[in-house]
């Protein structure tokens, strides 16, 4: 990994460290007031099925939405947020298997998940084309790839009211408001078989795609 990518990790496990605590509040806030409810994180945890892994798994809010018959991995670059991820497990009926590590240097060999999961972090991750190429690396072939995040918007107006946000998001956690990793992924030979948009002013995008 390049020397910029190690510092902007190392900025964002500061930032992590710092609102693990009151992330889930936030990310409700948002979830009820902007991205439609919290049906988006059971919608992409309905998409999975045997050995799963959910890049980013944060504080787990994602645990207790998979199919009990899944075998579910979890890797988040926060010690601090996979500490209220464990404290989550016992509630998710799951044996998960929950490690820190990068989204961009995932530590898993080739072709070894059946699905991939990450919901609202590649907004966050620092170069998210090499993270969904490793996505991609871990899938087996025919695997499923699921992602749901905040993009940019639809309506012109809350895009511009985006890019005035994100100048000050960025600064501070590395957060941007107006990808679109959907791109990336008709970039990286993945079937997509389901892209759709979401909560207010088309704000979220949900999307399946395949390994061929």
């Amino acid at each position: 990994m390049t020397g910029d990518l190690e510092a902007q990790n190392d900025k964002r496990r500061r930032a992590w460290a710092k609102q693990a605590a009151a992330y889930d509040r936030q990310i409700g806030w948002f979830e009820r007031k902007m991205f439609g409810g919290q049906q988006h994180r059971a919608w992409a945890c309905g998409q999975a099925y045997g050995d799963v892994l959910e890049v980013a798994v944060g504080t787990g809010l994602n645990l207790p939405e998979y199919p009990l018959d899944s075998r579910v991995t979890g890797i988040d670059l926060s010690p601090e947020m996979l500490e209220l991820a464990r404290r989550r497990i016992s509630l998710s009926g799951h044996d998960v298997d929950l490690r820190t590590g990068d989204a961009q240097d995932l530590p898993f060999d080739d072709a070894s998940f059946d699905v991939v999961v990450c919901t609202y972090s590649l907004c966050n991750i620092p170069d998210p084309a090499l993270a969904i190429a490793e996505m991609r690396r871990v899938l087996r072939p025919g695997g499923r790839l699921v992602l749901v995040d905040h993009v940019a918007s639809t309506s012109r107006l809350v895009y511009g009211m985006q890019k005035v946000i994100e100048q000050l998001t960025v600064r501070f956690d590395g957060d941007r408001m107006t990808r679109r990793p959907s791109r990336e992924v008709h970039r990286q030979d993945f079937d997509v078989v389901e892209q759709e948009r979401h909560g207010f002013a088309g704000m979220v995008e949900r999307l399946v795609a395949v390994k061929p």
